[in-house]
């Protein structure tokens, strides 16, 4: 049994850092995070040209026609590189919700321009603060139109479509696609703390719809989305802390106090083994999950939470063991250590937080054993 990815596959994942190294640096990062400018365009259409945004579109919709083992390779040098980009939305998101559920004509009219980067898209479930739920779902469809509100929406602000959660005239919930720039749509942009990354507040009146997937069967579509995203964030999430490690490692071996370098002490070399493990623990569920959705396996909702858990956790350990061991200078503005900070904690909560995935695996688990 091979449990390591091929040799093409690796030639894709080192494409991708070789492209980001040159063209995506934490600077890039800094420059969205203190300037105007929502995500980095250019760097957005160099994504879609590299075939990045379609890896995992099958090549008829205008995609790659690669699969998700590259999809996350990609997805890793992506959040190594703190890309600020709509990655995650646009791909995790409303790219995997229209393969998973679109009909043949919705697939044929928006995954190619999703795919070439024209179009950026997003999902949005959540209408405040709270853990995500379907009864606190209040956005109404009524008539095949729209009304309510969500937020955060994570690059909803920048996004051209939105397949967005609201409850019918029955009471049950759809999952619909909704035209941003369409009329009976107002978007403002929320502060978010990580600047680098937009969130926006949607509010739709009367705004045009079409159904995705079944009607009535929007939250059991929507659990499906965001396990796969957990699975392709999950490896955004161990790329951020792998390049977290490396950077604080680099700067413990360079730092001297009392005439040796501050990594030669053993209180730090203990902090840096509980972290390389966190790591290695959190890359082997993410791997896991990762075969489980490229293979369309049973095991595809326990694995998505094993990874979404281990990631989130290991990523916020390795931005506060950087904050520490870089010591004073790690919490100034200068240094990038609050950058990978700032982003750890966002992807923490994007698809709901690591507690919400706890008690979602706690649950499947019962589920399971019930059966």
């Amino acid at each position: 049994m091979n449990f390591d990815f091929s040799e093409d596959q690796k030639l894709v994942q080192k494409t991708a850092r070789d492209f980001l190294v040159e063209h995506s640096p934490l600077a890039a990062c800094r420059r969205v995070f203190e300037g105007k400018d929502l995500y980095d365009a250019a760097l957005w259409k160099g994504a879609g040209e590299m075939g990045w945004l379609g890896a995992a579109v099958p090549e008829e919709y205008g995609g790659a026609g690669l699969g998700h083992l590259e999809l996350v390779l990609i997805a890793e040098e992506v959040g190594r590189a703190l890309a600020p980009i709509p990655f995650s939305s646009s791909v995790y998101l409303a790219t995997e919700a229209l393969l998973l559920a679109g009909s043949a004509e919705q697939k044929k009219k928006y995954l190619p321009r999703l795919a070439s980067g024209e179009l950026i898209g997003t999902l949005a479930i959540g209408e405040g603060a709270g853990d995500l739920d379907p009864t606190s779902i209040r956005a109404r469809i009524e008539g095949g139109r729209l009304t309510g509100e969500k937020l955060p929406v994570a690059d909803g602000d920048v996004a051209g479509i939105a397949l967005v959660l609201a409850r019918g005239g029955d009471g049950a919930l759809s999952l619909v696609l909704a035209d941003l720039k369409g009329s009976g749509v107002a978007r403002s942009s929320l502060d978010s703390l990580d600047p680098s990354r937009s969130q926006a507040k949607l509010a739709f009146s009367n705004a045009p719809v079409e159904t995705v997937g079944a009607a009535g069967k929007g939250w059991e579509l929507a659990e499906k989305v965001l396990d796969r995203a957990a699975v392709l964030m999950a490896f955004e999430q161990l790329g951020g802390a792998q390049r977290a490690l490396e950077i604080t490692r680099e700067y413990a071996m360079g730092r001297y106090a009392f005439g040796r370098p501050i990594a030669s002490f053993q209180a730090l070399k203990h902090r840096f083994a509980d972290l390389y493990c966190a790591i290695e623990l959190a890359r082997s569920n993410a791997y896991y999950g990762a075969w489980a959705l490229s293979h369309g396996n049973d095991e595809m909702p326990l694995a998505a939470c094993g990874a979404r858990i281990s990631a989130t956790d290991a990523f916020d350990l390795a931005t506060r063991e950087m904050l520490q061991i870089h010591g004073g200078v790690g919490y100034t503005w200068e240094y990038d250590c609050h950058l990978f900070y700032r982003r750890a904690k966002l992807l923490s909560l994007t698809l709901g937080s690591a507690s919400e995935w706890r008690e979602k695996l706690i649950a499947r688990l019962e589920a399971r054993e019930a059966a």
